[in-house]
């Protein structure tokens, strides 16, 4: 369970990886076979030992990586006009998840990029109805986004790259797929991808057909299936010169250009939620071919399942408005027990999400930290039990190890990796069950009850010392009275060095209460009261021990 425990150093961007944006003339562009096709092609490379559910061939492939042991992987990135919720975070975690089997159980390199959406129409609507510009709100959801996921323990990518940074690239990009036949600009200033030019190649995530019926179309556009790659600019809107007039870029264009500006043609892993598989990830794709005369960008797309809320067949989003924020999940749960709920499905699945499920995931991090601290205290000499068959252990730990190594490579399939490390959990319990804690007997009951007493009162009055600091002065200060904020400075700093001095104490408590804990003498610090209690089997009541002012 390493994997939910600290964070990975991120890796540095490498050098050569291809060509970005407009590179190299278009004449020296392999041209596309004219037999037009929508079939995977596995890629040429190293097997990495995976095999991974890809979304362009709708069964299970190895993974192979054009570079061993590196795994170049783009990742859709939030549009920051809001907070960011659970449904996002699910997404987030999972691939977080991924990433760090990846990294930790196969030794892959993983090079990431994620793209940050900062301007868009909700961003334009929203910054009008706060009466700021699109610009600063997006920096501070941004800033918010970041700060989530460091709360999630998710791993920051390699690189953020932000749409408004990247303008000139996009514009570069729009004209090399202009010049390839597949998009053409319109009176009005906007500028779209022609599907039906691309034929039977559209629909390679979807069975939607580029030569299906059209609804009515009331735009510039020349058909409605046709996606936007420029938009014109509206009035007082925030915008950028192009050679096709003021305006910003459609939302498809920018994670193209992006990804192509680090990683050129040559992609691993492209990740997202089930939601962007079409239109978005499906326009990626048609833009990125088209644009690197390649047949075929991206060799594995792999998408998260749906966050359900209990009893709704319809997943968690904001339009929907029955969302739950991820500041205000974790003034409840913490970021070890989401992914833990994340680790007990499969990552392409859809998932209810209830307090329920929440309090299982709960249970199964109690356990796992149970069995530890009894296998640490056992380690120790603080529990007595009947001989530990070790040979049966070992066996076990090495046959879990196969299980889980062998789970994580057929499509990361945590849920059977927890089963399996579970399993060994319990049969472990099973060898420490005969454990016998310090129990109170005969005549000896008595005194050691008193002793325990004493203990408790004797722990309760050094932690009264240790936390009675002194109150901080009630002085009224005076704008420009030097010597009034003077004195309220030496007081802060008095107070500071106080708890340094006295931390010691409050430790040595803490301690205390863990190490009786091992003997099943459980000691509670409740406010104004400590109380103490023998575990089951302990055969005595509560104790209470009052503390003294």
């Amino acid at each position: 369970m390493t994997m939910l425990r600290g964070a990975a150093a991120a890796v540095a961007v490498r050098c050569g990886l291809g060509p970005g944006p407009g590179g190299g003339e278009v004449a020296a562009r392999r041209c596309c076979s004219a037999a037009r096709r929508r079939e995977w092609v596995p890629p040429v490379g190293r097997d990495s030992g995976i095999v991974a559910y890809n979304s362009r061939s709708r069964t299970k492939e190895p993974l192979v990586l054009a570079k061993d042991r590196v795994a170049t992987w783009y990742s859709c990135g939030p549009t920051v006009y809001d907070h960011a919720h659970l449904g996002h975070a699910c997404s987030y975690v999972r691939f977080d998840i991924i990433r760090r089997i990846m990294t930790k159980f196969f030794g892959i390199e993983v090079i990431m990029v994620m793209g940050i959406t900062d301007i868009d129409d909700k961003i334009i609507k929203r910054a009008n109805e706060m009466n700021m510009s699109p610009v600063a709100l997006a920096r501070i959801y941004e800033e918010d986004f970041k700060q989530d996921m460091a709360a999630l323990k998710v791993l920051p990518p390699t690189v953020y790259m932000r749409v408004t940074e990247n303008i000139p690239q996009i514009i570069s990009f729009i004209e090399t797929v202009i010049a390839n036949g597949q998009a053409y600009a319109t009176s009005q200033g906007n500028v779209y991808f022609d599907v039906k030019s691309w034929g039977k190649r559209y629909g390679v995530l979807t069975t939607i057909s580029a030569d299906a019926q059209d609804e009515a179309v009331n735009t510039d556009k020349r058909h409605g299936k046709d996606f936007a790659l420029w938009k014109a600019a509206k009035p007082q809107e925030l915008s950028w010169t192009s050679p096709w007039g003021k305006g910003r870029p459609g939302w498809h264009i920018e994670c193209s250009t992006i990804s192509s500006a680090v990683f050129g043609k040559q992609l691993d892993i492209h990740t997202g939620g089930i939601d962007l598989a079409f239109p978005h990830h499906e326009n990626e794709i048609a833009q990125c071919e088209v644009y690197h005369q390649c047949e075929q960008w991206g060799n594995y797309f792999l998408h998260s399942g749906h966050l359900h809320v209990k009893g709704s067949q319809e997943k968690m989003s904001k339009s929907l408005k029955n969302y739950i924020t991820v500041k205000d999940f974790l003034k409840k749960f913490s970021s070890d027990q989401f992914r833990m709920y994340c680790l007990r499905s499969r990552y392409s699945s859809a998932v209810e999400f209830s307090d329920e499920s929440m309090d299982d995931a709960k249970n199964l991090l109690q356990a796992i930290s149970s069995f530890i601290k009894d296998a640490n205290a056992y380690i120790k000499g603080q529990l007595i039990c009947d001989p530990v068959r070790e040979d049966i252990l070992w066996e076990r730990l090495a046959s879990t190890k196969v299980t889980v190594k062998a789970s994580f490579a057929d499509d990361f399939d945590t849920s059977r990796a927890v089963a399996a490390i579970m399993d060994l959990i319990h049969h472990g319990n099973r060898q420490l069950k005969a454990v016998t804690k310090v129990a109170l007997r005969g005549d000896n009951s008595a005194v050691l009850s008193n002793v325990i007493d004493e203990l408790v009162q004797f722990r309760t009055k050094v932690r009264h010392y240790a936390l009675a600091l002194p109150e901080a002065a009630e002085t009224a200060l005076v704008e420009g009275d030097a010597g009034a904020k003077g004195s309220k400075q030496e007081e802060k700093e008095k107070r500071q060095q106080l708890m340094r001095e006295r931390r010691p104490l409050l430790e040595a408590c803490d301690s205390l209460r863990e190490n009786l804990a091992a003997f099943g003498i459980h000691i509670k610090d409740r406010a104004a009261v400590s109380t103490w209690e023998m575990a089951e089997g302990g055969g005595q009541a509560e104790q209470q021990a009052q503390e003294k002012s």
